[in-house]
C-alpha cells in the first residue's frame, strides 16, 4: 500500500504538556492536507514495540486555522493506548487517521443567544477549539464555559481560557466569555462545588453565569464522561431542552468523551 492508499498520516511530536498525574496534552505537526471543523475528533495511533498499532479518538484542542494539532488525555492505569502514549516524548511518531469525525459541532443548531458548553475532565477538549475559531463568536451574544474537575490541579488549561479574550482577532468581542469553573472534591476560591446537574437543578450555575438556561435562547454542549451527560441530558430534558438532530432541530448536542 502506498503512502497516499494509507488511511493515515505519520506526524511528528512536537511538545508533550503534563498537567498532573492523570492528565496530559500532546501537539504534533499537521498535515497540509487535514481538514477539520471546531469540535471534530480524530483517531490517533500509536505504535508499538511488537510494530501492531493501536487506535483512540481523540478530539482536536487546537484550532482549525493553527498548523499544528493539539489532543488533552487522561492517563488509564494499564490502558493499552494511554500507556503507550504517555511513554512518547518530543521527536517521536504519531500516527493520524485522514478523515477527522464527529457530529459536536455548531452546524447542529438552529441560532440561538447564548452557547453553554459544559465538559468535565478532557472533555474540554472540543470546547478549547471551538473558542479558539471564529464561528462561536460571531453567532452568539454570550458563550459560557463551564468546566468541571475533580480538584484544583485537573483544571487544565486556565491560562489559555484566560488569555482567550483578549485575542486581537476577536476585535473586542472577548467579552462574551462567561467561564465558570466547577471542582467537585474539593473547595477551590472562585469555583462551583457540586456535580454539573445539582447546579443546574438548584439555579446555583445560571446565577453564576447571569443567565437563564432555556430552549429559546440557549444552546448547549455536552462532553465529558457517558453519565454526565446522560444525567445532565434528563435535567435539560425537564426545561424542554431536546437533542438536536438531524431530522428535529434541538437545543442540546452531546459527545461522550471517556
Amino acid at each position: 500500500m502506498t503512502a497516499s492508499e494509507e488511511k493515515f498520516t505519520r506526524q511528528t511530536l512536537t511538545d508533550v504538556h503534563v498537567w498532573s498525574p492523570t492528565l496530559f496534552s500532546l501537539r504534533c505537526t499537521r498535515d497540509a492536507g487535514f481538514r477539520f471543523r471546531a469540535g471534530q475528533f480524530a483517531r490517533l495511533g500509536v505504535r508499538k514495540a511488537d510494530g501492531s498499532v493501536v487506535w483512540r479518538a481523540y478530539s482536536v484542542v487546537s484550532a482549525p486555522h493553527d498548523d499544528y494539532l493539539e489532543f488533552f488525555s487522561i492517563v488509564v492505569p494499564g490502558g493499552e493506548f494511554t500507556s503507550e502514549l504517555c511513554r512518547l516524548k518530543a521527536g517521536d511518531e504519531l500516527l493520524v487517521e485522514k478523515q477527522a469525525v464527529g457530529y459536536l459541532t455548531l452546524d447542529r443548531f438552529p441560532d440561538g443567544r447564548d452557547l453553554w458548553l459544559l465538559g468535565t475532565g478532557t472533555g474540554l477538549a472540543p470546547f478549547l477549539s471551538i473558542l479558539q475559531d471564529l464561528e462561536a463568536w460571531q453567532r452568539f451574544e454570550r458563550i459560557v464555559l463551564v468546566y468541571s474537575a475533580r480538584d484544583r490541579g485537573e483544571l487544565a488549561y486556565q491560562q489559555l481560557i484566560a488569555e482567550l479574550p483578549q485575542r486581537e482577532w476577536l476585535e473586542g468581542a472577548g467579552h462574551k466569555l462567561i467561564y465558570v469553573p466547577v471542582v467537585t472534591r474539593e473547595q477551590v476560591p472562585g469555583a462551583l462545588h457540586a456535580r454539573i446537574t445539582t447546579l443546574i437543578e438548584n439555579g446555583e450555575l445560571e446565577r453564576a453565569a447571569g443567565l437563564e438556561l432555556s430552549p429559546e435562547h440557549s444552546r448547549v454542549m455536552l462532553c465529558g464522561n457517558p453519565q454526565m451527560i446522560e444525567d445532565t441530558r434528563a435535567v435539560l430534558k425537564t426545561r424542554d431542552m431536546q437533542l438536536s438532530l438531524t431530522r428535529r432541530p434541538g437545543a442540546v448536542a452531546v459527545e461522550n468523551y471517556w
